[in-house]
């Protein structure tokens, strides 16, 4: 007999994560590492709200907070909805939770029973199929290519359904493509959509304002679909809080209040300080973020004119996020420095034991071809790794 559960046991574990805690090993070992392989942006969260957090220790906001949040935040997550997405939700709708991977477990818990079937545009990010999977549902991958700017299309869509599918989950901008779905194939989407009522939507849209494309959509702002989808977003990406952990839903109100009773039993409210500072952010207009959102467009097109460079390597160009994710499949079988590269998983190792740099496998997202970079570095590492990256494959 096992001691641990099944349910842990058939879990695997996050690669960005793994890979991230190797480069850290091994950074420690004295070992130069250029670790390309986390998402998270290499700024500091803006002054105006730090401040904010310190303003709510000053007035004391140091106990539990509402399990779905603050009232206050609720309110300005709903002006936040309007002013960028046109969503009109009320608080009633909203979820505050311990950061956006929070609430998609929230959204899998509260709507999957065994079997029920959700479609994945892949690459996806790489924790929602374990999410899925732990939650009892079944994940069905719908296959793209760089070809394709990794998107999915409207027909593509309709040959993954079955009189099992519940939910459809992707994200926009993609992590770990950076592609961002415009209104015209949101629009087709959604008229594959209206032929299946029953289906719910899940639209992760945390790196929205990392955005180079120059317009955003979301899902639930075509006709037909707001009532069917669960908006989820936070300050992570776009604010640099990925430490201060605070994610949120819009979403019809019962499934709100749904998982509104599955976070009472597993966390409660959200941290208080964090979400007092939230507020702060969410109410600010996106503008005081031109400044990072241009800096993450530098880089792309630094890595991008870096990425031409290295023979073998095929790319789409990312209109957002802060990611590249080319397809490496041209070395699979080749014998480089002696080591045989079998796979995604050899290569990103090769990259990770020759040019000391760490990546993350495209398997892990849903694409055995690619491997994911993570440009949330400096441009003066950045051109340091793609060196590095170029001469080990030479």
């Amino acid at each position: 007999m096992s001691i641990l559960s099944d349910r842990i046991n058939n879990l695997s574990t996050s690669q960005t994560l793994a890979m991230a805690a190797l480069a850290r090993e091994l950074k420690a070992q004295g070992k130069d590492i250029i670790s390309l392989s986390l998402g998270e942006p290499d700024f500091n969260t803006p002054d105006f709200i730090k401040e904010a957090a310190k303003k709510a220790i000053d007035e004391n906001y140091s106990t539990y907070t509402p399990v779905d949040g603050y009232v206050e935040l609720k309110e300005a997550v709903c002006r936040k909805f309007k002013r960028d997405n046109n969503l009109d939700y009320k608080p009633a709708n909203i979820v505050v939770s311990t950061g956006a991977k929070q609430s998609l477990y929230n959204i899998a818990q509260v709507m999957l029973n065994d079997g029920d079937e959700v479609i994945l545009p892949a690459p996806y990010w790489v924790s929602y199929f374990e999410i899925i999977k732990l939650s009892g549902g079944v994940p069905v991958e719908v296959p793209t290519s760089v070809e394709t700017d990794f998107k999915m299309t409207a027909e593509q869509l309709e040959k993954a359904i079955t009189p099992k599918t519940k939910m459809m989950w992707f994200s926009s901008p993609c992590n770990p493509s950076g592609s961002v779905y415009n209104r015209e194939e949101l629009t087709a989407i959604g008229k594959v959509l209206e032929k299946y009522p029953n289906i719910y939507i899940v639209s992760d849209e945390i790196y929205e304002h990392i955005n180079f494309s120059g317009t955003f959509c979301s899902i639930g702002s075509i006709p037909g679909l707001f009532e069917r989808t669960i908006t989820v977003n936070g300050v992570a990406k776009a604010f640099a809080m990925t430490g201060w952990r605070i994610g949120y839903i819009g979403a019809p109100e019962f499934i709100a209040k749904a998982c509104t009773k599955m976070q009472g039993q597993v966390t409660s409210g959200a941290n208080s300080i964090a979400q007092r500072a939230t507020i702060t952010a969410v109410d600010a207009d996106p503008k005081v973020l031109n400044e990072m959102v241009t800096a993450f467009k530098n880089r792309r097109d630094l890595v991008v004119a870096l990425a031409k460079e290295i023979p073998g390597f095929k790319i789409n160009v990312p209109e957002g996020a802060f990611y590249l994710f080319p397809d490496v499949a041209s070395y699979f079988g080749k014998t480089l420095r002696g080591k045989l590269i079998n796979n995604a998983d050899d290569f990103s190792m090769y990259l990770l034991s020759e040019a000391n740099v760490a990546t993350v496998t495209g398997d892990a997202f849903g694409n055995p071809n690619c491997i994911r970079l993570s440009y949330a570095t400096s441009e003066a590492l950045l051109t340091e790794a793609f060196k590095r990256i170029k001469e080990a494959l030479a």
